[in-house]
């Protein structure tokens, strides 16, 4: 989640052509004794531990259990997630603490199947469904698989890989070879002949069909009926189309946070699926994450701009005994609970106003020469689209919602108050 990104985007090409022990009654009877009564606040509040053991968890759990009620288990590329064992001790221990869980049990590697953990390596996901729900019932919340994909797609060199490769994808006889030759056409004839292209269908058919739907992992948890969750820092609209129940914006790397929920919430609203933030670096160094004032400010606009989820993310863990959480942002975490629970916040989270881009523009939005799929650098709509949602934001805020012209998911089917296209004249 948000971890450094160079390695794993020049990976991403090459990698995708290669591509019931405890009875609930007594489950039930040890947690209620332990069980103390908590404010419930509409959404749920939280960290994501990137530790390394069991203890860490715990160390962590005990920290904030007095003002959270959300544990990400986030150890997807660890020892703990290889170790069932491990897993359901500290999620036992988050639950039995008054937590809901979201667990990541890593991803199934296509290219190394030997390499598959115990969650991955049965045939069905169904009796871990059943074992999961009985021993911790409602407060297990689903499965945060992958990581980032979307951001991945916008930030992976593929023209260097067309350079090399573009040219033999005819001969490889798999649809996704064959969709990435369909695109290296577009390319060509850009390069060639300066020829942009007129929509980008073939580009986010391939994300969604081929990088998501022809992914194992996702194919088997949505077969399962397994929420899923996944943060990401785009193409947010996409991630849903791809199977995706919640997706966290990540509100970090000194981006706009009212952009990013913009996005997000624009999606999932559009599409009926649930949104969540998630605080993450904002240096790529110590102290990694921004200061107790600003995340309690972040955490608080999405509060009102009507997140579900709201988390922290926590690692490495080699700053402190809690990763790199100091006491400036349990302090704030800890705040903004007492304020969520004992005050009354403005609610922006009802549908006011809209601005509908055109249908599968997957352009990044951070900055004004972003990609465009990671296969564009440049369009003539990218500069009046940023001009549009400056302005938007200016005047709404985080009452903004972004989405996309798809005849799916009509933006008639949302009671906007006010509905803005971007090939249109903005008047404010």
């Amino acid at each position: 989640m948000s971890r450094p990104r160079q390695v794993r985007k020049y990976l991403l090409p090459t990698l995708l052509i290669l591509i019931l022990a405890i009875s609930i009654l007594a489950t039930y009877t040890a947690y209620s004794s332990i069980n103390k009564p908590k404010a419930n606040p509409s959404a749920y509040i939280g960290v994501a531990f990137g530790g390394n053991t069991t203890q860490e968890a715990k160390l962590l759990i005990d920290r904030v259990k007095s003002y959270t009620n959300l544990f990400i288990l986030d150890s997807g590329r660890n020892s703990i997630s290889q170790n069932q064992t491990e897993v359901e001790e500290i999620c036992d221990y988050a639950v039995s603490n008054g937590l809901s869980v979201i667990i990541n049990i890593g991803i199934k590697d296509v290219t190394n199947p030997a390499g598959w953990n115990w969650f991955w390596q049965a045939q069905s996901l169904d009796a871990i469904k059943q074992r999961w729900t009985q021993r911790w019932g409602d407060k297990f919340l689903g499965i945060y698989y992958n990581d980032e994909v979307g951001g991945l797609q916008l930030d992976a060199r593929w023209r260097i890989f067309y350079t090399y490769y573009g040219s033999h994808l005819k001969a490889i006889g798999v649809p996704i070879a064959k969709d990435l030759y369909s695109i290296y056409l577009k390319l060509k004839a850009d390069v060639d002949n300066g020829t942009l292209p007129t929509n980008y269908d073939a580009e986010a058919n391939f994300f969604v069909n081929d990088v998501m739907g022809m992914d194992p992992g996702v194919q088997n948890l949505t077969s399962s009926k397994i929420p899923m969750f996944i943060s990401d820092y785009g193409l947010y609209w996409w991630d849903y189309l791809g199977g995706y129940n919640t997706v966290f914006a990540e509100l970090g790397w000194n981006g706009s946070v009212a952009e990013q929920i913009a996005e997000v919430k624009g999606a999932a609203r559009m599409q009926n699926k649930d949104w969540g933030a998630i605080i993450v670096w904002k240096y790529d160094q110590p102290p990694y994450l921004d200061s107790g004032e600003e995340i309690y400010n972040q955490m608080l606009t999405s509060y009102e701009a009507g997140a579900k989820y709201i988390a922290i993310f926590d690692f490495p863990y080699n700053q402190t005994a809690y990763g790199v959480l100091t006491n400036d942002q349990f302090l704030a975490l800890q705040r903004f609970w007492s304020d969520i629970t004992t005050k009354k916040f403005t609610d922006l989270s009802a549908p006011e106003v809209a601005l509908v881009l055109p249908h599968n523009f997957g352009w990044g939005m951070r900055n004004p020469n972003d990609t465009i799929w990671g296969f564009w650098l440049s369009s003539n709509m990218t500069q009046p689209i940023g001009t549009d949602i400056s302005e938007l934001l200016a005047r709404y805020g985080p009452t903004l919602d972004i989405v996309f012209d798809d005849p799916a998911y009509p933006v008639s089917n949302v009671p906007y108050q006010h509905v803005y296209y971007w090939n249109q004249t903005i008047t404010l």
